[in-house]
């Protein structure tokens, strides 16, 4: 934008914060707008945006560690509050969201986590996070839990579990045909 423009054009998704010699700062709304001659602008897009968590390894109640990895989505709700408050407003969200979901484990065992429904964990931890992202200017829309992993030891350990549990359905049922084959022999006899 030159120097010399009288107008700022502001898109459909986003807000111009004007700064104007020490006033407080206006919010301009989609359109033309004239431009004061010393005024500064700032954009801020106000669409939806989405992210993911860094993989977070937490440890459980029974000593193991599992790794939770989540998704979330927000928008900015407060464009002067997200612009004034913070260096970084997001990274105060991540943090968060962060600190909410090992709050969320803590004290829990590895069964319990894994059966905790992943919808509840979400809601629990975009609660506990609504505060500090209504205070820099974020609305988080949602976070999802998308995967919790046991570590590999265990895994590989109910995977022999449920094959052990095939294998003696597989005897059962082969018992059961030698049983009735008998049978049919005797009943023959």
């Amino acid at each position: 934008m030159s120097i010399l423009t009288r107008t700022i054009t502001v898109s459909p998704w986003q807000v111009a914060l004007e700064r104007y010699r020490g006033r407080p700062t206006v919010v301009l709304d989609a359109g033309r707008h004239k431009r004061p001659r010393r005024a500064q602008h700032e954009y801020v897009d106000m669409r939806r945006q989405s992210g993911v968590l860094a993989v977070q390894e937490i440890p459980t109640a029974d000593a193991l560690t599992v790794k939770v990895s989540v998704a979330h989505t927000w928008h900015v709700g407060d464009a002067v509050a997200f612009a004034e408050r913070s260096a970084e407003p997001w990274a105060e969200v991540y943090l968060a969201i962060q600190v909410a979901l090992r709050d969320a484990l803590t004290g829990l065992t590895a069964e319990q986590v894994v059966a905790l429904p992943r919808v509840e964990l979400g809601s629990r931890v975009r609660a506990a996070v609504a505060g500090v992202a209504t205070d820099v200017g974020i609305v988080v829309d949602e976070v999802v839990v998308k995967d919790v992993v046991l570590p590999a030891e265990i895994r590989s350990a109910a995977a022999e579990v449920a094959v052990g549990r095939h294998r003696a359905q597989a005897q059962l049922e082969a018992a059961r045909a030698q049983t009735a084959a008998l049978r049919s022999l005797a009943n023959g006899a």
